[in-house]
């Protein structure tokens, strides 16, 4: 439980002064990690939406009971006007004296980059403020943002023994303990022992956190890793902004527990970068081409390798910095109709090489194949509007005249 907040005299009257949503009650979640049965040698994780309860049986790992939570929550601010946001969202405050803030919203699985641009601080550049993560959720309507854990459930690999910031851990799972010759104990983190090592890191861990961010959302970052996109492109156009979104591709990270078989390496499309939802996806493309409509922009950052060349971090940095300060400068995307692409130097983008060209048009058909298979898997249930699939059609057409 130290992942979530527990009820202080803080939070009780936060809970008294805050508005009823009548027709959503609590959430439970029933727990039983030694439940086995021979048709789910994985577990079993069963939603019931509508009553809030959720089962999650035989799991062991503290993941699978905060998504799974989470799962729940974020259904009910879908119902109930919100976005909900598998990413991070962090407010820049320029110190240039003009006072100008820019609210932004990353999205993208383990391993995208998304804990490492929430957190960066640029060397100080901005007064930057932390919202969450991980787990938001964003109004609509008035695009104020709220953070839905107040703890970080942080992957081990980049934090090495000894590191400052793991005085800040609450508990840990996948990591081994060492002793030194002083009796105190270290953890062995860096996924040496094994991998996806995590822990519960203390909200303390960021001194610029906050539970809701009031200034109305700037920017929302796609997180991909798709060979044939550029470090960034910007998209304009609404319905195509929101798909692209719904069709967002990456890896497989060492976060997931994969079924045998599957390939940890192939490029797949997970929708928003959320693969916890139970209500039908029409509802998130819905709220985030309305997001989109209402004047929020939208971008694509690459965090993988552009063709061949790997994405620097520093790159996607500075990629940040200059849309953040307004000195990001865009231009067409091969003539596409709503995309523009940032030169970078070392990352030339050429429609007249065939073989590229090629390659973009075939991981967009990926996507079109992904969105008209919405229509007749489980029913339907995740079928977009036909806008949706219209947009990803005009990119291939506008490509192949």
């Amino acid at each position: 439980m130290l992942n979530f907040q527990y009820m202080n005299d803080e939070y009780r009257e936060r809970y008294a002064n805050s508005r009823e949503l009548p027709k959503d009650g609590d959430l439970y979640v029933f727990i039983d990690p030694e439940w086995t049965h021979p048709d789910y040698p994985l577990g079993l994780a069963f939603f019931s939406p509508e009553q809030n309860c959720a089962a999650i049986l035989g799991m062991r790992y503290f993941g699978e009971f905060k998504k799974g939570t989470l799962t729940l929550a974020w259904g009910v601010g879908a119902r109930n006007g919100y976005a909900a946001c598998h990413g991070g969202v962090k407010r820049y405050k320029m110190k240039d004296g003009s006072d100008r803030k820019f609210v932004m919203a990353v999205f993208g699985l383990s391993g995208s980059g998304k804990s490492t641009l929430t957190h960066a601080k640029h060397k100080d550049k901005y007064d930057v403020t932390v919202l969450h993560d991980d787990a938001v959720v964003i109004n609509v309507k008035e695009k104020y943002a709220i953070a839905l854990e107040p703890a970080y459930f942080d992957k081990m690999q980049d934090y090495p023994m000894g590191c400052e910031d793991n005085k800040y851990l609450l508990t840990l799972q996948n990591c081994g303990v060492v002793k030194d010759e002083n009796d105190k104990y270290f953890v062995v983190s860096e996924d040496i022992r094994n991998g996806n090592g995590r822990a519960v890191k203390s909200r303390f861990w960021s001194p610029n956190r906050i539970d809701r961010i009031d200034e109305p959302l700037n920017a929302i970052f796609w997180l991909m890793k798709d060979p044939t996109i550029p470090p960034v492109l910007k998209i304009t156009g609404h319905s195509l902004a929101s798909v692209m979104g719904a069709t967002l591709a990456t890896r497989r990270t060492s976060a997931e527990r994969l079924a045998p078989g599957v390939d940890p390496d192939a490029l797949v499309i997970e929708s928003y970068a959320n693969p916890f939802r139970t209500y039908p996806l029409a509802m998130d493309y819905i709220r985030f081409r309305s997001l989109f409509e209402d004047g929020v922009d939208c971008y694509i950052l690459n965090t993988g390798s552009f063709l061949e060349k790997k994405v620097e971090k520093n790159t996607t940095l500075k990629i940040l910095e200059d849309i953040v300060e307004g000195k990001a400068k865009f231009v067409p995307f091969g003539g596409i109709p709503g995309m523009e692409v940032m030169n970078i130097p070392g990352f030339d983008v050429d429609f007249k090489n065939w073989t590229f060209k090629q390659q973009f048009i075939n991981r967009m058909n990926d996507r079109m194949q992904f969105v008209k298979s919405r229509q007749t898997e489980l029913g339907g249930m995740d079928a977009l509007p036909p806008d949706a699939l219209n947009a990803i059609q005009s990119v291939i057409d506008h490509l192949k005249k």
